[in-house]
C-alpha cells in the first residue's frame, strides 16, 4: 500500500509531466499551419466519429483553435525569438573561436620572421656592422608598418602587404645579396582590397626557402595581384628550384590553407603550380571586394 507521501510524489511527476506536454502542444500550435491544423481536425472528427463519440472531437477543436487564436501568435514570437537569441549565440561563439584561431595561427607565423631577422643582425655585426645597421633600420620600418595591423584585427589590405613585404624581402637582399632581385606588379587600385596578414609575406618566405636558397645563382622573384571576374588572384613567382611535394615547409603553405578556409571557407584557396619554364607559382584567390572606407 503506498504512503501518502509517494502518492504525492507520484501526483507531482503526473502534473510536471502533464504540464510539460502541454506546453508541447501549445508550441506545436504555436508553429503548425492552419492547414495541417484543419486536416488534423478532420482526422480526429474521423476518429471519435467512428467510435459514436464526436462530443471529444469538438472539445479539441474548440480547445486547439482557441489557443491558437488568442496565444498562438505570442508563443510563435516566443519561440522565433528563442531561435534567434541560440543561433546569435552560436554566430557569436563560432566567430570568436575563429578569431582565437585566426590569432594562434597568425602568432605562429610573425616569431617565425623576426627570430630569423635578429640571427642575422646578429651576424652581421661580426662580419659586416655597417650591413648590420641597415638591416637594423629595414626591421624598425617593417615593425612601425606591421605593428598596427597586428593590432587592428579585420584591417588588413592587400597594399599593406605589398608594403610589409617590401621591407621584408629588403632584409632578404641584404642577406642574400645579389642571389636576390625583386619585382612588384600589384596595381595601385588593388592597394585598398582586403587581404589577410602574412599570407602574403609566407608565401614570399617559403619561395625563398625553398625556391632559391637551394641553388646557387638564388634567383627572381615577382609578386603580381589581378581580379579574375570577382576573385582577387595574388601571385607569387619563383624561378628557383622549383617545387617540392614532399618537402616540409613548417606551418607555411598549412597554415595559409587553414586560414583560408577560416576566413573564406571554400570560396578561396592556395594554388601551387610549377610553369613549363621552371620555378614555382603559388596563388593567393579569394573574393574581391573593396575595403569599407564608411
Amino acid at each position: 500500500m503506498k504512503t501518502p507521501t509517494a502518492t504525492m510524489d507520484v501526483l507531482r511527476e503526473l502534473g510536471a509531466t502533464a504540464r510539460q506536454n502541454w506546453w508541447l502542444f501549445v508550441d506545436w500550435l504555436a508553429v503548425v499551419e492552419w492547414r495541417k491544423l484543419a486536416v488534423l481536425w478532420l482526422l480526429v472528427l474521423i476518429g471519435f466519429g467512428m467510435l459514436n463519440a464526436p462530443e471529444p472531437a469538438v472539445w479539441f477543436m474548440l480547445i486547439s483553435g482557441g489557443v491558437k487564436v488568442m496565444g498562438g501568435g505570442k508563443r510563435k514570437a516566443e519561440l522565433e525569438a528563442q531561435a534567434a537569441d541560440r543561433k546569435a549565440g552560436v554566430a557569436n561563439l563560432e566567430r570568436r573561436l575563429t578569431q582565437a584561431q585566426m590569432a594562434t595561427l597568425q602568432a605562429q607565423v610573425e616569431p617565425h620572421f623576426l627570430f630569423n631577422t635578429l640571427a642575422l643582425i646578429g651576424q652581421l655585426i661580426e662580419t659586416d656592422p655597417p650591413e648590420a645597421a641597415r638591416v637594423h633600420a629595414h626591421l624598425i620600418d617593417y615593425l612601425r608598418s606591421s605593428l598596427p595591423q597586428m593590432r587592428a584585427a579585420g584591417s588588413a589590405t592587400l597594399g599593406k602587404q605589398v608594403e610589409l613585404s617590401r621591407a621584408y624581402l629588403a632584409i632578404m637582399q641584404a642577406r642574400m645579396k645579389e642571389r636576390l632581385t625583386v619585382q612588384f606588379r600589384v596595381p595601385d587600385f588593388l592597394g585598398s582590397a582586403p587581404f589577410p596578414p602574412m599570407m602574403l609575406q609566407t608565401l614570399i618566405e617559403n619561395a625563398i626557402k625553398h625556391g632559391l636558397e637551394p641553388t646557387i645563382a638564388g634567383g627572381h622573384i615577382e609578386v603580381s595581384a589581378r581580379v579574375d571576374d570577382a576573385t582577387l588572384v595574388v601571385d607569387v613567382f619563383d624561378d628557383g628550384a622549383g617545387f617540392n611535394p614532399l618537402s616540409n615547409d613548417g606551418l607555411g603553405l598549412a597554415n595559409i590553407h587553414e586560414r583560408l578556409n577560416l576566413l573564406f571557407g571554400r570560396e578561396a584557396e592556395l594554388v601551387i603550380e610549377s610553369p613549363p619554364a621552371g620555378g614555382t607559382r603559388a596563388s593567393i584567390r579569394l573574393p574581391y571586394q573593396m575595403m569599407d572606407t564608411a
